[in-house]
């Protein structure tokens, strides 16, 4: 029993030898979401794979998200969190709270964990250096729940401008981890919400990263979104347009979709969407022959 455990450890470090060979030295850009997110335990298993894609000659970079956690503050604190069309209303006092669970908090947690499991770490921002050049997005047509399309002004909410990568180069190349807030500064120093996998996939692009990973709370892109063994394991830019288009990925699915779109036409290999309440996922998707999720590229 025990010489058949150790002939499958051995299987699996053969297996993964060829990955570790094509990517080394590579950047891997990776999005905390999900279940990586709110579980202690999650969280502390992505970190430790993290760090070993580290150890094994890549270059991981990471970004994190956080909305679960910047509504549950603003309930502790009575202020009561205001959507349309899914999207978050993020007025100054909002504002003020996303930093401070963002970078405050959640960056703090994910840059200590890295470095429990011996990781070399440091939080950082879009303001920071103004990695993330950045200006208000105005007005957005959103479709309310009763399918009216209203024009609305979500606030301090941003898109990128302009990625300024240097502070990244800089981190990386002197082997560091860095771990990235989603937040933006315009123009006059002001503070701008920002979509993570937005941001994830700009700064993979910005950098030619080898691959971007998305961690979700669903296998991957499902054919089917009501059967999980329906996973699309393999998809080019033209096909996921076609399911875009025919309806098959609809919801939150579609800008996690075009992000990876995006990063694949502007200089990311592939691009990755990975169930994070999988142990291992990251490593399962890089390291073995058929992986776990679905890749995209171009």
């Amino acid at each position: 029993m025990v010489e058949q455990e150790q002939i499958d450890i051995s299987n699996v470090l053969i297996e993964a030898l060829p990955y570790i060979k094509k990517f080394h030295d590579k950047k891997i850009m990776i999005k905390y979401g999900g279940h990586a997110m709110v579980d202690e335990n999650a969280m502390s298993s992505t970190a430790r794979d993290t760090v070993l894609l580290k150890y094994v000659g890549m270059q991981p970079m990471v970004v994190h998200g956080g909305g679960p956690e910047i509504s549950r503050s603003m309930d502790r604190m009575g202020k009561e969190p205001q959507f349309i069309g899914g999207l978050r209303v993020t007025d100054e006092e909002t504002m003020d709270i996303v930093k401070m669970v963002l970078v405050g908090k959640i960056n703090t947690e994910i840059v200590s964990k890295i470095g429990l499991h011996g990781g070399k770490s440091l939080g950082i921002s879009g303001k920071d250096s103004f990695l993330l050049e950045s200006s208000r997005k105005g007005p957005t047509q959103v479709q309310h729940e009763n399918g009216e399309i209203l024009e609305v002004d979500l606030g301090y909410v941003g898109k990128i401008d302009k990625v300024n990568s240097d502070l990244i180069e800089h981190l990386t190349s002197n082997d560091y981890i860095p771990v990235i807030s989603p937040i933006g500064i315009d123009k006059n120093g002001n503070t701008l919400n920002l979509n993570a996998d937005t941001v994830a996939g700009s700064i993979a692009s910005e950098v030619d990263a080898e691959k971007l990973i998305v961690l979700t709370d669903v296998p991957g892109l499902l054919a089917d979104p009501d059967d999980p063994e329906s996973l699309i394991r393999r998809a080019r830019v033209d096909e996921l347009r076609e399911l875009i288009g025919d309806g098959t990925i609809s919801g939150g699915m579609i800008p996690k979709i075009e992000t990876c779109i995006n990063a694949v036409e502007n200089g990311v290999k592939t691009a990755h969407i990975l169930d994070g309440r999988l142990n291992h996922s990251i490593l399962l998707e890089i390291f073995t022959k058929h992986g776990i999720g679905t890749m995209i590229r171009e």
